[in-house]
């Protein structure tokens, strides 16, 4: 953390104190809440299939499963639960394993990238280093989120780290791992050992909607993770950390973001857009981020917080 702002400079000590509070209720209101909301989505179309509401499912259930993903970042800050057990247990096997992915390999990323926020050394720096750029480049990476090229680059990059062909990586950057001999089966163990709980968890949904005799909406929350997931991610990193200063200041190098309720169901679940709050004090949980913007902002150590509009009007300010 940059030495030119520290957290007593922004809070008391009573305040950390109360910011640095756990609460099990409120982490299983979090987890919950997400999946009554993927059941309605699910409950929704099944009662009523039409394109609409298929429509309506890919969009909501692709916000979920970024809360998903977003309630792993909790636990990977040991954030969702009071004891640890509980953060790693949850987090993976409710959350993670859904969206392919696991709490452990990802808590030892996501540590690099507080580390060195918006340095060469942060891991995450792929995915904001090539902003600004044209509202035609975006608009490209839009289009391509949404016929699903951007899902299959991540699920055969995912596919081979999986497999120990390639480092792990939530970003870009993965790079090849020596082979050294190793054979074909050391690999499909590995891959086994890795995608198992993930093949087990989504087969245990979608066991479950086909015995309410809703299994076809299960191909609707394929589709949404290889569409909508992939605009929300990219919607919600570009918030996070696109055209902010490259320096180690917690108030300039990231950015929190106004969220509205479309916001909140599809790019910025569970408070995942007071991201300056959440770097200024990682340990604090999702329910103590909109108190800390207030107080921030009471006392001038920030501004007013942009819209998502704004956010992408900045990102897209390079001529062409």
């Amino acid at each position: 953390m940059s030495t030119a702002f520290r957290l007593n400079d922004a809070f008391s000590r009573d305040e950390i104190r109360r910011f640095s509070a756990k609460s099990d209720l409120a982490g299983w209101w979090a987890v919950g809440g997400t999946w009554a909301l993927i059941a309605a989505s699910f409950a929704v179309m099944a009662i009523w299939p039409h394109p609409l509401t298929v429509l309506l499912g890919l969009i909501v259930l692709g916000g979920r499963q970024l809360a998903l993903s977003i309630l792993m970042h909790e636990g990977a800050h040991y954030s969702l639960f009071k004891t640890r057990v509980l953060n790693d247990i949850v987090a993976d096997w409710l959350c993670a394993r859904l969206v392919w992915n696991d709490v452990k390999r990802y808590r030892r990323h996501h540590i690099q990238h507080h580390s060195h926020t918006n340095s060469d050394l942060d891991p995450d720096l792929s995915l904001v280093a090539p902003f600004p750029t044209t509202r035609k480049s975006l608009r490209r990476k839009i289009v391509r989120d949404l016929i699903g090229r951007t899902a299959l680059k991540r699920v055969l990059g995912l596919f081979l780290m999986d497999i120990g062909a390639l480092t792990y990586t939530v970003s870009g950057g993965a790079r090849l791992v020596p082979r050294n001999g190793r054979s074909i089966a050391s690999y499909a163990a590995e891959g086994l050992r890795n995608m198992g709980p993930m093949l087990a968890t989504n087969a245990a949904l979608a066991l479950v909607l086909w015995a309410f005799g809703a299994g076809w909406t299960y191909w609707v929350w394929i589709a949404a993770y290889m569409t909508t997931y992939s605009l929300f991610i990219r919607i919600r990193a570009l918030a996070e950390h696109a055209c902010t200063e490259m320096s180690d200041h917690p108030l300039r190098n990231t950015r929190t973001t106004r969220a509205g309720i479309l916001a909140r169901l599809t790019v910025a679940p569970i408070h995942v857009n007071y991201h300056l709050e959440h770097h200024l004090m990682p340990s604090a949980a999702w329910y103590h981020l909109p108190r800390m913007h207030r107080v921030l902002r009471e006392r001038n150590s920030i501004g007013p917080a942009p819209s998502y509009p704004d956010v992408l009007r900045t990102v897209t300010a390079k001529a062409g």
